[in-house]
């Protein structure tokens, strides 16, 4: 399949459904993906889980029917979210391959893969060594046919999750939960059942069509509708999800929304608590205000690059016990080092349920500074962009600069981040300042220098 498109991206695969990727797109990546795995020596057998998108059963289908024909066994786990993915990879202890696309409209779909004990597969731990084998063509050994077998995991996941946090003595909660239309559609339910919270559900529905908002949570419009929820309602707490419910966005009893680096200090906190010394990660995009919560609690903090598989690496590099990202993605040492926007959720619920204050005031030592969350600029030159910006600020006293991914200017009391996405073709810029109006103006001058 030499002509495959370039669906392959930093940490998984994506495209448009039934012109990039198909189920004979599919098949091909099934055949290739049992290839690597015999390759790397993994166990012969592949749990396989998928969302509610309408191509999502059609493209699974023909993905383990890819993989049997090379001999090896599937397991069918039917709907998940990519989390419960990860639970069936870590409990079983076999690689994984998750049917999704995550927050993209309902015209894409793609697939999320991992090895045994949901260990992460990038670009650079083996996606493009399964790509060369896409476009290469995997030939077909005689052998037998695997099998396919089918198992429910739901329950299993659940227990588990509440295995790993603290919730049978929490005071009462009214909580929003917005599924988006997607697969928290799917397991909020489960979850909220055997807690003590009244639960008010927003589009649980599934629907891959998202009919009321993009599954996206880290948009600010796709969380109108919770916020004014939240408000309607006098909840506790409002949750969002994103397509494939890997994602956790919160919302105070305010209506406002938590910055996830606020979350990110808030788990931290808790986790070191419990393991005073430990180690946690954060990604270069989180407030400066992680590390100094990581610092003050005693712990030590590592500083990675945006992805999950740059962050579940260094985990397991470091032995660190969590790992939180600006984007909603939070990384548990108990969770097989695998994001959990369910497991995120309920640290949440508990740190609440355990106080009598409101969110608000407990996330409040946390929030330190001002962010101007992710702007995305379309250019035609992204490196070309970001040297300009970089010739601008280098001769600055007291400035520096780091390349750890993308361009990384600090000042002071301030820094900024600038670096094309790797999913889409975009330069993505955050702003962190201890001020509003220095934030702001930071913002307008790297942005004038980006579209001139």
């Amino acid at each position: 399949m030499n002509q495959i498109p370039n669906i392959f991206k930093a940490y998984d695969i994506r495209g448009l459904v039934d012109v990039e990727i198909t189920p004979d797109f599919s098949f091909a990546t099934g055949l290739a993906f049992a290839r690597f795995l015999q390759q790397e020596r993994e166990p012969a057998t592949v749990v396989i889980g998928q969302d509610m998108r309408p191509s999502s059963p059609a493209l699974a289908d023909a993905f383990s029917a890819g993989v049997t024909a090379t001999g090896l066994d599937v397991v069918r786990i039917g709907l998940a979210s990519t989390d419960m993915l990860y639970f069936a990879s870590g409990k079983l202890g076999l690689p994984g391959a998750m049917f999704t696309a995550s927050h993209n409209p309902s015209a894409y779909n793609g697939i999320k893969l991992c090895l045994s004990s949901a260990r992460p597969i990038g670009r650079e731990s083996g996606l493009q060594q399964i790509e060369n084998f896409v476009r290469q063509g995997s030939p077909l050994e005689i052998r037998s046919v695997g099998v396919e077998t089918k198992r429910n995991m739901l329950e299993e996941y659940v227990d588990h999750l509440l295995s790993l946090v603290e919730l049978k003595s929490i005071r009462p909660l009214t909580i929003v939960v917005d599924a988006g239309n997607g697969m928290a559609g799917y397991t909020a339910p489960a979850i909220f059942s055997r807690l003590n919270c009244t639960l008010i559900p927003l589009y649980f529905e599934l629907d891959g069509d998202f009919p009321n908002h993009e599954a996206n949570p880290i948009e600010p419009a796709n969380l109108r509708d919770l916020q004014a929820a939240v408000k309607s309602n006098k909840a506790d707490l409002g949750l969002a999800f994103d397509g494939d419910a890997d994602r956790c966005f919160l919302v105070d009893e305010n209506g406002m929304r938590v910055n996830p680096s606020d979350l990110t200090s808030l788990i931290a906190h808790r986790e070191l608590v419990k393991h005073p010394g430990s180690t946690v990660i954060y990604n270069l995009i989180s407030s400066r205000a992680v590390l100094e919560v990581i610092n003050e609690n005693g712990g030590i903090g590592v500083r990675s690059r945006v992805g999950h598989s740059y962050i579940k690496a260094l985990m397991a590099e470091t032995g660190a016990i969590f790992g939180g990202e600006h984007s909603g993605h939070f990384y548990f040492s108990d969770f097989w080092r695998a994001d959990s926007g369910a497991l995120a959720a309920l640290h949440a619920i508990a740190a609440l349920g355990e106080s009598d204050e409101k969110l608000s005031k407990i996330l409040a030592p946390y929030q330190r500074y001002q962010s101007s969350g992710e702007i995305n600029s379309t250019v035609k030159d992204a490196q070309g962009s970001t040297s300009i910006v970089e010739k601008a600020f280098s001769n600055r006293s007291g400035v520096e600069l780091d390349h750890l991914d993308g361009l990384t200017v600090i000042g002071d009391t301030w820094w900024f981040n600038l670096r094309p996405s790797n999913t889409e073709p975009l330069l993505r810029l955050n702003v962190e300042a201890k001020t509003q109006a220095q934030m702001e103006k930071l913002c307008q001058e790297v942005l004038a220098l980006i579209t001139d």
